[in-house]
């Protein structure tokens, strides 16, 4: 088969291959552990607010007592949409009644950025360009909560200067007072998903960044990979799993079909990690804490999994990914299943906002080159 000459050969998928430098984070899949800036983002997740963790991928430090407070009063009055942006909202909630909130966040946030006037990356300054970020990741969560309530036929939710990011998105999606431990545990999951290497998602915004496009143009391709069932459309899908076994005594034959078909067994193994991942050991945690059989019934499940697959692939390591337990927390937290998948958005538009930011202060364009493997050129073009 022709090939194209004088390209190198890599990996599919890139695996492995390094792109660029950052100092943004990284993920170390033969240990099980990630972190962000110098970080571990699990003892973050334990120990800080989502404000805190905002702060230190988008501005560079872990703030005081003092700069948190200043930096969730910059970031709370964000949080409101312009008037245009709220008037068209209806309509693309009607629009995406099949395809949901994360399909209209796409729309929604090309209107943002063209009603904020952001421009070009290439053509503004490192302030602006944060000044940008902030607008849009705060406002990210209120434009998914809206739609979210206005494709159910109810008026979106205002958000509140005084509650804290993960209290206040609750807030906007139920209408209530959210419930302090589930609040908790929603900024817990939050805080563990903003950022998690060159993952797809945050690739595609990188590369768009490089091309010296607004900031919105480099969210919305971000969104578009996000909203993938094998990257961040799967946590809805792992509960699924559990509602597909039903119950106890049909675990194991359910499982063991699945395996010896090769089947993939969705809220099971990452493409790094080769031991368990970090997220998954948290939130199971997170799970332990509120109890109840739906926990029950995703420890036994998990534990079959592993007990199956040692058996029948003996040496192939297969652990629960952050989509397993993370669906389980938020079904416990009453967040409807479609906003699963939305409710990660939130968090990880911060940490594509931060990958954006330090990509746009490289000004060389991502342009690989693809092996050429058709017919041989040139053929002549055939007489009609």
């Amino acid at each position: 088969m022709p090939v194209t000459p004088d390209v190198p050969r890599v990996p599919r998928g890139l695996k492995g291959v390094v792109v660029t430098e950052t100092a943004l984070g990284d993920v170390r899949g033969a240990e099980g552990f990630y972190h962000y800036r110098q970080y571990s983002a699990v003892e973050l997740a334990r120990s800080r607010t989502f404000e805190d963790v905002w702060h230190l991928m988008l501005l560079g430090t872990l703030p005081d007592a003092a700069g948190r407070a200043a930096f969730a009063a910059r970031v709370a009055p964000l949080r409101r949409l312009p008037r245009d942006i709220r008037d068209a909202l209806p309509a693309i909630a009607r629009s995406g009644a099949l395809s949901g909130p994360l399909a209209g966040l796409r729309t929604a946030l090309s209107l943002l950025g063209a009603a904020a006037g952001f421009r070009p990356l290439y053509d503004i300054d490192a302030e602006r360009r944060l000044a940008d970020a902030l607008a849009a990741s705060a406002a990210v969560p209120t434009l998914l909560t809206a739609l979210y309530r206005l494709g159910q036929g109810r008026e979106p939710v205002e958000p509140r200067d005084d509650l804290p990011f993960a209290a206040n998105y609750l807030y906007m999606l139920t209408g209530e007072e959210p419930d302090p431990v589930r609040a908790r545990a929603i900024e817990r999951y939050l805080i563990s998903t903003v950022d998690h290497g060159f993952n797809a998602s945050t690739f595609t915004g990188r590369v768009i960044a490089s091309t010296g496009a607004d900031l919105a143009a480099c969210l919305v391709g971000a969104v578009g990979a996000l909203s993938g069932p094998l990257h961040g459309g799967a946590p809805s899908r792992a509960l699924d799993t559990l509602d597909a076994i039903g119950t106890p005594d049909r675990i194991d034959p359910w499982i063991r079909e699945r395996v010896l078909a090769g089947d993939r067994i969705m809220g099971f193994g990452h493409p790094v990690y080769r031991t368990e991942d970090p997220r998954s050991r948290m939130l199971q945690e997170i799970a332990r804490d509120f109890g109840g059989p739906l926990v029950d019934f995703a420890l036994q499940v998990e534990a079959r999994v592993e007990a199956i697959l040692a058996e029948l692939k003996p040496g192939r390591e297969l652990h629960t990914n952050v989509e397993f337990y993370a669906g389980v927390v938020m079904e416990l937290c009453g967040l409807p299943r479609e906003m699963f998948t939305p409710t990660f958005a939130c968090a990880r538009v911060v940490g594509w906002s931060a990958n954006i930011l330090e990509q746009a202060e490289d000004s060389k364009i991502i342009r690989p080159a693809a092996r050429y493997v058709g017919p041989v050129p040139p053929q002549p073009v055939p007489a009609v």
